[in-house]
């Protein structure tokens, strides 16, 4: 059995229907899905009834499939629909029963640790001479003009790069990317810039973040999610951030037709082991990060979009990075220059369903769509409270 927290803003009629619920059950169901929606797929028929029942119990609703009453299928799908307070409830409850409902009760505990943390701007600088966006290319000489600019703009993270990831890239040597961020490193630590952010270098080579650490950086942006055990390892020394991120293969290879079963109860296990790691070499502060465009199809990448407060449940801040991806392209025909719409709808809908770091390009227009966002959530709770 998996489990996924949906977002809020999931058609639930239509969702329903493709699960065989009756036209009868639709139209009593539908009016209840303004909260919690939490997804189970292959829940053993018996926990279904017993959960069911539990669920009705404390005022919240199990839709499952026509004859799970009578146990025809061994499993079945059911979506669970419930306030906080009913969730909290039907953990308890689960606890005490068998037929795989102990693990959903862990689950459903999980969920109390979900916090939104106010969203801040990461702002991407490449030293790589091929970056999919031309835009985001730097030389050293221009490097620091480029960041004070971005840190004026609002920027609190700033992301530097000596490699490309992009679809289709081949790595370098770890001296070719030291040469390449050993001077802008060595100009952001001289003038002290890492006192006006957070600083983040996007690397799997050792010994470039070793040096970075060294040198006033204060986050591992690992594209591999910590595969190194020496990334690990220099990370809990330096009680350094790390931001794991999800990859299905690798650069080289990730978009030659990605699968997944079930894409965020895969990315799930995997941020769970991958969490579980980090832990045991002594780190304690993670970012996890889906991965959008990494060994993902346009479809995967939009549900773990929609979808993405499913992994609040672990706890950690949620950073996304759609910035002027191809996916836009596949949604609306655009060359990369062209993305920024497109960028600011996904990374807004991010934001909205979970994300509090946003990885881009565009400093300066993502610091104003985010505070025009927040100044509109917070005059919405105003008004409920007139």
């Amino acid at each position: 059995m998996t489990c996924c927290v949906l977002s809020p803003s999931t058609d639930v009629c239509a969702l329903l229907k493709t699960m065989n619920i009756t036209p009868e059950g639709v139209k009593i169901l539908e009016k209840k899905g303004a909260m919690n929606l939490i997804y189970l797929r292959d829940l053993r028929t018996p926990g279904a009834n017993i959960l069911k029942q539990d669920a009705l119990s404390v005022g919240a609703d199990l839709a499952v499939p026509r004859g799970t009453i009578c146990c025809e299928t061994h499993t079945v799908d059911a979506l669970l629909m419930a306030t906080n307070a009913q969730v909290k409830a039907l953990a308890r409850k689960a606890s005490a029963q068998p037929f795989g409902l102990k693990n959903l009760s862990l689950f459903l505990h999980s969920l109390g640790v979900i916090t939104r943390e106010k969203p801040s701007v990461m702002g991407i600088v490449n030293l790589n001479a091929d970056s999919f966006f031309k835009g985001s290319r730097c030389e050293e000489h221009t490097a620091l003009e480029r960041i004070e600019t971005m840190i004026a703009q609002g920027a609190a993270y700033i992301d530097i790069g000596g490699v490309s990831s992009r679809p289709g890239s081949i790595g370098v040597s770890a001296e070719e990317e030291m040469a390449r961020i050993k001077p802008v490193i060595d100009a952001v630590y001289a003038h002290k810039l890492y006192e006006k952010a957070v600083f983040s270098l996007d690397s799997y080579t050792p010994k470039c973040l070793d040096y970075a650490l060294s040198h006033g950086f204060g986050l591992v942006n690992d594209i591999t999610g910590l595969a190194d055990d020496a990334v690990a390892k220099l990370a809990g020394e330096y009680g350094a951030v790390v931001c794991i991120m999800h990859m299905q293969g690798d650069p080289k290879t990730m978009q030659h037709h990605p699968h997944y079963e079930d894409v965020i109860g895969e990315v799930d296990s995997f941020f769970k082991q991958r969490i579980e790691k980090a832990k045991s070499f002594g780190v304690e502060k993670i970012i996890l990060d889906v991965g959008i465009g990494f060994g993902k199809t346009v479809e995967h990448n939009l549900v773990l979009l929609k979808h993405q407060g499913h992994f609040l449940r672990f706890g950690y801040p949620l950073l996304v990075g759609a910035s002027r991806k191809s996916l836009i392209n596949t949604l609306s025909p655009s060359g990369v220059e062209e993305r920024l719409g497109g960028t600011l709808a996904l990374h807004l809908e991010a934001v909205r369903n979970g994300a509090s770091i946003v990885r881009c390009h565009d400093v300066f227009e993502h610091v104003q769509a985010v505070r025009v966002m927040e100044a509109l959530e917070e005059t919405l709770v105003q008004g409920r409270c007139l």
